[in-house]
């Protein structure tokens, strides 16, 4: 069920971030708006639109949900790659997006302190190890 999901979502995503698709739901809106004179912009003519948009956003959100996690994922294995491949580099930042706020917080503050340390320092191409981090 998931991978058949998987590749609906990703399927639909390609299909509808198109700008075909942003046309389309364009001349759908101005076709609804060019018969509100016809239907008096009734109760019944308005409720058209707010139900078929209700109903399309409540079932994008799934999809774009679906998509933005598997790239998210993806990203993320990517870089831990990258941090596993790197000599010097701190394996304990594989991952990093399971850790606590209080541990991304820290870390962020010691990427703060090399910032501000990277600007004091002549440009000789020597980078901070990560023993001289922490």
């Amino acid at each position: 069920m998931s991978d058949v999901f998987r590749v609906f979502a990703r399927k639909s995503s390609v299909v509808l971030g198109s700008a075909w698709t942003f046309a389309a739901a364009i001349l759908i809106v101005m076709a609804w708006a060019l018969t509100g004179p016809r239907f008096h912009y009734s109760d019944t003519w308005q409720l058209i639109i707010n139900t078929g948009t209700t109903i399309v956003t409540f079932l994008m959100v799934f999809l774009i949900q679906n998509t933005q996690n598997r790239d998210a994922k993806s990203v993320h294995l990517k870089l831990d790659e990258i941090i596993r491949a790197v000599k010097g580099a701190r394996n304990k930042l594989v991952s990093l997006q399971e850790s606590s706020d209080e541990d991304l917080n820290k870390l962020e503050q010691q990427f703060t302190r090399i910032r501000k340390k990277a600007k004091q320092e002549p440009e000789d191409g020597h980078r901070a190890t990560a023993a001289e981090l922490d």
